[in-house]
This record gives C-alpha cells, structure tokens and sequence, in this order.
C-alpha cells in the first residue's frame, strides 16, 4: 500500500479546468450576467422598500428619498437597477424557453444570448427616455 502511493507522489496532479482554458462564449457569459443581475434585484429591492416607506412616513421623508434618488449617484443606481430588472426577466424568459425542451440549438442559444442583451438595453433605454421625457426634461 505505501508502494503504491509513492509511485503516484511523482506525477503531476490533474489541473480541472476553469476560465484560464475556456474562452468566454456568449452564452456562458449571460449566465453569469444572469446571476449577478439577480444578486442585484435583491439589492435594489431595499431601494424599493425605502421608496414604499418613504411615501407612507411621509412628506419629509419622501423628499429625503427623492433628494437621493435625483442625484447623479441616484440615477446611476436605478438606471442600473432598471436594466438589471429587464435583463434578468429576459434571461428568465430564455430559461422558460429552455424548459419546454427548445432552443437548445447552439446557433439559437448565441441569439437569444445576444438578443437578451441588446434588447435589454434598448428597452432599458427607450424606458428612460420616455420616463425622462414625460417629466419635462426635468432633473
């Protein structure tokens, strides 16, 4: 028995393999995106929370809320909060999708990659666009 394990003390353990011997595909790479945008919506969601609280405490402390939310930083966070929402209900879609035991082709499965993430950001866009419009432009 102790033959045995110092012949195989002298060779090379195996390596697994990991992200330095695969390159990244699309659609490994929205799987990532998929879950750290739901980390994120977990997050967002106690911005949520505050804002609902902020209007039922009442007139100060919405304007507290709103003083934050209308900064740059603000804007920043929900722009993001708002693409992370649209893209994970996406990714959710394709998910669906998959379920039903289609899409698995691997052309369609680099679309729907690609489409998930362009649709994302242009319905994430033109959402705010039409937010910012109907406010007047206003900041």
């Amino acid at each position: 028995m102790a033959d045995a394990q110092a012949e195989g003390a002298g060779r090379p353990r195996p390596m697994s393999p990991h992200l330095s011997i695969y390159s990244p595909l699309i659609s490994m790479v929205m799987s990532i995106v998929h879950r750290i945008t739901g980390v994120a919506l977990f997050f967002g969601t106690i911005i949520l929370a505050w804002w609902l609280a902020a209007a039922a405490w009442g007139p100060d402390a919405y304007s507290t809320f709103m003083g934050v939310a209308d900064s740059l930083v603000g804007r920043g966070v929900l722009f993001g909060y708002t693409w992370a929402l649209i893209h994970h209900m996406l990714g959710g879609l394709r998910h669906l999708l998959w379920d039903t035991g289609r899409g698995f082709e691997l052309r369609t499965v680099d679309r729907l990659a690609w489409g998930s993430l362009a649709i994302s950001v242009s319905l994430t866009l033109v959402l705010w666009a039409v937010v910012i419009g109907g406010m007047g432009g206003a900041s």
